[in-house]
């Protein structure tokens, strides 16, 4: 404890003027009481040596960096022995600066000014990050920040966690001051302005091969210390990180974690339970998306330089990898060109920290239907004919029989969903989506 508290003041000594070897020295001496000691001098040129600018940014890891210098520990030591314990004249606490900003993002160079950007007292800035965990351990749902409600789905299943109107509010001020000022990759089209599913699809369309992968649990699979090393790359001190990060990511509580459905195998859901003990980016939180774009950056630029080698196309949106383009090596052998492909993404999807699911990797050839985030890409971007079919009997079956008949699954706003449905038709065939869009004005709502 004491070689830590020693540390702390030497360190908020350094940090606070001038970063010169008799500056250092000066507020080191006062620091310990205001005699110099031979000791700090050797604490002081190995310091300036790895840092040629102060780390404001980084008091805490500094103050570790000087903790663990061998001239300070010798001096905790010889003093304890000598019954004269080294102890500070007074202990300031670590206070954080931006030093950089590759990107144009706000200023907050500590706690108090997130606390500012986000119209929260401290108290409540600690309450919302919860960067102790409180929350899981906390009996019933009262006080937790998130609803959760779990999807069967084809293998494991999938956790809606969706933030309470309060924190939803502060991740949509950090998504629109933070998130949203950092591009995206050019293969990225999930969740970027300007770009969609439909954006992505009509890369691929008319390609002869067309090979989708699927990444295993893509949110919950990104952890917090990965999400605070995208804050600190966004020049962040480290105390704001910290804070940030508890506001996005999440604890699942045990209770919820006991009421995991049937669905994939043991090994699937045994990851899938210890993604979500720790904290994660919760799928349903308005910034998730965005720093899942982040975090996969460097798989993205990865993605994209071995499409390029191969001649190939590739998009990714949200877990949804796809690359198109062929013959996939020479002689057009489909199915030894794909599983190479296959295996070359999956060790560079490990590599970044995220599981390719072999159960869902699809190849297509040009004589098979072709389907990219829903959408047919074959010869043009085109709903899948069952979709269509059932969406247009839907329609039908309202008209006939209202509304109500159909809303089988009790829907919050059944008409506001069917319309989002006939928007999205629209949107990728036109002609289709007129003709819905002319049985869905004929319903009679009431």
């Amino acid at each position: 404890m004491t070689v830590a508290l020693v540390a702390t003041a030497l360190a908020a000594a350094f940090l606070d003027g001038p970063w010169t070897p008799a500056d250092l020295n000066a507020r080191a001496a006062a620091a310990l009481g205001g005699r110099p000691r031979t000791w700090v001098t050797a604490v002081v040129a190995d310091v300036l040596a790895r840092h040629p600018r102060p780390p404001l940014d980084a008091p805490r890891r500094f103050s570790a960096e000087v903790a663990a210098h061998p001239a300070l520990q010798r001096a905790v030591q010889t003093a304890r022995r000598r019954g004269h314990p080294l102890a500070p004249a007074h202990l300031e606490p670590l206070a954080g600066a931006m030093v950089r900003r590759p990107w144009p993002v706000p200023v907050l160079d500590g706690a108090a000014d997130l606390a500012r950007l986000l119209d929260l007292d401290p108290a409540q800035l600690d309450w919302f990050a919860d960067v102790r965990g409180m929350q899981r351990r906390a009996p019933g749902t009262r006080l937790h920040h998130y609803s959760s409600r779990w999807l069967g789905k084809r293998g494991a299943p999938r956790l809606l966690e969706a933030p309470k109107p309060r924190l939803r509010a502060l991740q949509r001020t950090v998504l629109r001051s933070v998130l949203d000022v950092v591009p995206a990759h050019d293969v990225v089209h999930g969740f970027v302005p300007g770009r969609s599913a439909l954006t992505g699809a009509r890369v691929h369309t008319g390609a002869p091969v067309v090979v989708r992968l699927d990444l295993s649990a893509f949110f919950a699979s990104i952890g917090a210390e990965r999400v605070y090393g995208r804050f600190r790359l966004l020049g962040y001190p480290e105390a704001v990180a910290h804070l940030l990060t508890g506001l996005c990511t999440h604890r699942t509580p045990l209770a919820v974690l006991r009421t995991m459905p049937a669905g994939g195998d043991s090994d699937d859901r045994f990851r899938l339970r210890q993604w979500l003990t720790t904290a994660h980016l919760p799928q349903g939180a308005p910034t998730s998306p965005a720093l899942a774009n982040l975090v996969a950056a460097g798989l993205d630029r990865r993605l994209a330089g071995l499409a390029t080698s191969l001649g190939l196309q590739c998009t990714r949106y949200a877990d949804d990898v796809t690359f198109s383009g062929g013959p996939l090596v020479p002689g057009g052998d489909l199915g030894a060109g794909a599983a190479r492909l296959v295996r070359c993404v999956s060790a560079i999807a490990a590599d970044e920290g995220f599981t390719v699911n072999p159960a869902k990797t699809l190849v297509r050839g040009a004589g098979a239907r072709q389907v990219v985030t829903g959408i047919v890409v074959n010869e043009r971007t085109g709903i899948p004919r069952d979709e269509f079919d059932r969406l247009k009997a839907l329609l039908h079956n309202a008209v006939r029989f209202g509304p109500a008949s159909q809303d089988r699954q009790g829907h919050h706003d059944f008409r506001a969903h069917l319309a989002g449905r006939v928007s999205w038709v629209e949107a990728v065939s036109p002609g289709r989506g007129r003709r819905l869009r002319e049985t869905f004005d004929r319903i009679a709502w009431g």
